[in-house]
């Protein structure tokens, strides 16, 4: 009978000890061969996972461009509510770097935001996955735990079309949100064209 539970504690503890080495941020992969000329163009956000803090509530959109140096930019766009009452559309801006060519899926935001009550910043900007044609979905960590796995992060899900994703991509889009250790954290984005 000891051995059964000590067999079944095992088993628990190599659970958990697997469910946290799959959540360490650094063991996530991105877009293979990102292309950003492909991804260029305009997304509308679906789905969002805040991080801690101010951030833009709904009717979010992005339109990336890429220079002919090969450097990405984006503009985006989105409601976001002010001293818990004033309700806007803001304005933000970024530009990304690539600091290791060999993964051009992993590059490094810096943005501003257009007016003096938003804010600037960097953070990471990984491209999980996308198709380029129909659907993206994007992450950032802005803080680690000491074990690598993400304390503050935030992620979204973008559709070259405002109004949905086709269930087959759904399903490729869950999967994705649960390699990212963030299932059941995501968040519909309202698109009412309010911006």
């Amino acid at each position: 009978m000891d051995f059964q539970i000590f067999a079944l504690v095992m088993m628990f503890l190599a659970c958990v000890e697997h469910s946290l080495a799959s959540c360490v941020v650094d063991s996530f992969t991105v877009k293979q061969d990102f292309d950003p000329k492909r991804y260029a163009g305009k997304w509308y956000a679906l789905q969002k996972k805040d991080p801690e803090g101010l951030f833009l509530q709904d009717n979010i959109s992005a339109e990336y461009t890429v220079g002919d140096d090969g450097s990405m930019v984006a503009s985006s766009r989105g409601r976001v509510t002010l001293f818990g009452f004033w309700v806007v559309c803001a304005d933000m801006a970024a530009q990304y770097t690539v600091p290791d060519p060999g993964n051009p899926g992993k590059m490094f935001m810096d943005y501003q935001g257009l007016a003096s009550y938003l804010s600037s910043g960097g953070d990471n900007y990984w491209v999980i996955d996308t198709d380029y044609d129909n659907y993206a979905i994007t992450y950032a960590c802005r803080t680690l735990k000491d074990d690598g796995t993400c304390e503050d992060g935030y992620a979204l899900v973008f559709s070259r079309n405002p109004r949905g994703l086709p269930p087959a991509i759904q399903r490729v889009v869950r999967q994705k949100q649960e390699e990212i250790c963030m299932a059941g954290q995501f968040q519909p984005v309202l698109q009412s064209g309010a911006c």
